[in-house]
């Protein structure tokens, strides 16, 4: 990696530095007003020094292909909603030749997606034949795509409704795809089943996509029979189901209360090489969480564990309260001394219930290795206390 590389890297991952000790500790309210305002004033002044370094080193050809660059740096902005900042970056870039090439064009429009400014994305698709870069199916779906990340679901359908004939752009299967998943998230279900069922004569064959967006939005509302319907389709168009078809599938059995036919389901994904991840043993675990059954519970997360994937927070958010409020704090603790491991930010709330059970259980070093556990980590904002024992 170069230099420039290494020096770049360095700037748009820094995280910004924490007011000092000294302001922390004051105790009047002046001085609290003047902690927020000089901690405010240092994130600004520390996105602004992060924009100007960006514009600077975007003057090389080599910085302006590294893409996860500008996804990180677009995404810290945005997480600061420091959207004129993201503005100015990437309305910058329009002056290099790389603006000219559709993938370079698409990533500015992916990114005014992302960062929930679809005005701006649209605004970048509308000036591309002044850019010499042509207008095709794949900007146009970049712009449909920076639609959806932008929640401006009405505004897909309309302009998947009003813009191709008016650019002469004839959308494709994944055009399609993005519109029937907006029409989804929108509550517009009719609408996604019609569009969906209408591709057959427009003589576009369904993918693996189209079904999966479908499957997902009729298992998750509960319409169990018309989603089973769509998954004999699917077979029947020899579109072979993945882990993210299965997984929706588990979750609307678990939805419906069959969670022993989930559990078969997860047999039959074995049987047929596909692999389940942490999505589906969270599936089948969600189920036994709900019904209170502890020793499936635990069973189930033995097989994650031994699984080629790893527990993620929404695992842990279900399985500590499962346990804690079965009185079984051995195992909570455990749950917990995991999770802190894998570095999960885990509520304090729900430690404290796990740190005050044990004590009441008079494990009182357990208790004292949780609280020791969490307070030696860096990533957790907050400290645990013992509670005082009357």
């Amino acid at each position: 990696m170069s230099s420039l590389c290494r020096r770049v890297r360095a700037i748009f991952t820094r995280v910004p530095s924490k007011p000092s000790a000294n302001f922390c500790t004051t105790e009047t309210l002046g001085n609290k007003r003047l902690v927020k305002n000089t901690s405010a004033s240092t994130t600004e002044t520390q996105l602004q020094k992060l924009v100007d370094e960006f514009k600077k080193s975007s003057k090389s050809s080599r910085f302006r292909h590294n893409q996860s660059i500008y996804r990180r740096t677009v995404a810290r902005l945005a997480g600061a909603k420091k959207f004129s900042m993201i503005e100015d970056i990437l309305e910058d870039q329009k002056q290099y030749y790389n603006i000219s090439s559709q993938g370079f064009a698409m990533r500015l429009i992916s990114l005014y997606g992302q960062s929930g400014m679809f005005d701006h994305a649209q605004k970048v698709f509308d000036e591309l034949p002044e850019l010499n870069c042509p207008r095709t199916v794949s900007s146009f779906n970049a712009l449909l795509k920076a639609g959806v990340a932008s929640k401006k679901y009405d505004k897909v359908v309309e302009i998947f409704k009003e813009l191709p004939s008016r650019v002469s752009i004839e959308p494709d299967l994944v055009s399609y795809n993005i519109v029937i998943k907006a029409l989804c998230e929108m509550g517009s279900l009719d609408d996604a089943l019609s569009m969906f069922h209408e591709l057959d004569n427009i003589g576009k064959e369904p993918d693996l996509v189209t079904f999966n967006t479908i499957l997902n939005v009729l298992y998750r509302n509960g319409q169990f029979s018309e989603g089973d319907k769509i998954w004999a389709m699917m077979e029947s168009k020899n579109v072979v189901p993945d882990v993210r078809s299965y997984n929706t599938k588990l979750r609307g059995m678990v939805l419906d209360g069959r969670v022993s036919e989930a559990v078969q389901l997860m047999d039959e994904m074995k049987s047929k090489h596909i692999i389940p991840d942490v999505f589906s043993y969270n599936a089948l675990l969600k189920g036994f969480c709900d019904g209170k059954n502890l020793e499936e519970a635990k069973t189930w997360y033995g097989q994650l564990q031994e699984s080629e994937c790893n527990p993620d927070l929404v695992t842990y958010q279900m399985l500590i309260p499962l346990f804690f409020e079965a009185d079984d704090f051995d195992m909570a603790f455990e749950l917990c001394s995991e999770a802190i491991n894998q570095e999960m930010r885990l509520k304090k709330e729900m430690f404290t219930q796990v740190v005050n059970g044990l004590v009441k259980q008079d494990k009182d070093e357990k208790a004292c290795k949780l609280v020791e556990l969490i307070n030696s980590t860096k990533y957790l904002k907050y400290k645990l206390e013992l509670p005082v024992v009357d």
